[in-house]
């Protein structure tokens, strides 16, 4: 165990995952409810402490909160407008944020556990609609614009892929001939990489791991934050 007590997640949480995957059932969840809470839960929220410590050095304001509907997303799923009436999700997500609004709806960190990959994000899944108008703004900044250009061509050249939600064409209001027209479209914006197979997730190693990717991309958190924040 590491010196500040973190000792990461059982060697069983990937084999939890797995077996969640194939017996999605309120019954069989039931009856491996504790193996969930000693695998899974808590070692959340160890998680979360640690690596709210680590991300504290590079933002200062990130909130990382160790509960269900704070850093930790329920594994409970909604169901009631999907056509997939599976009750439990078949990964563990958390989240870190900076900023006044929902966890949601702040530019963060992101972190997704599944039985087969580790997927690690920075930056934002979905604009409000305040938020878009800001986005794009800065976009047509020259400065921030250009920023943003370079900092994404970066990260990609370091091997993370850039996602986001987009519009199919530049929405109607904005100059299509643009040179960030491409940037235009975008509703969400992050940058992520998925490690398969699975890194070891035992030890303090293991957030270790996670923070070096979270820092190669914390300069689109922080432009995002700037920008859409403000």
């Amino acid at each position: 165990m590491a010196e500040d007590g973190y000792a990461g997640f059982p060697r069983e949480a990937a084999r939890f995952l797995k077996d969640l995957t194939q017996n999605n059932s309120k019954a069989w969840f039931d009856t491996r409810r504790g193996d969930y809470q000693a695998g899974m839960a808590e070692p959340a929220k160890d998680f979360v402490i640690a690596m709210g410590t680590r991300l504290a050095r590079i933002d200062p304001g990130i909130r990382a909160e160790p509960k269900v509907n704070g850093s930790i997303f329920r594994i409970n799923r909604d169901t009631r407008f999907s056509k997939d009436k599976s009750p439990y999700k078949d990964h563990l997500a958390l989240i870190f944020w900076r900023g006044e609004g929902r966890n949601r709806e702040c530019p963060g960190y992101y972190f997704r556990l599944s039985a087969e990959s580790l997927g690690l994000a920075a930056g934002l899944y979905q604009m409000t609609d305040a938020k878009l108008a800001r986005y794009r703004s800065a976009v047509l900044d020259a400065a921030e614009g250009s920023e943003l250009t370079k900092l994404l061509a970066k990260l990609q050249k370091g091997g993370n892929q850039i996602g986001g939600e987009k519009f199919k064409r530049v929405p109607r209001g904005l100059p299509a001939d643009h040179a960030n027209a491409e940037l235009l479209k975008h509703k969400g914006l992050y940058a992520w990489v998925d490690t398969a197979p699975l890194p070891d997730l035992t030890g303090d190693a293991f957030a270790d791991f996670c923070f070096d990717h979270f820092r190669r991309m914390a300069p689109l958190e922080a432009w995002l934050h700037r920008n859409l924040e403000g």
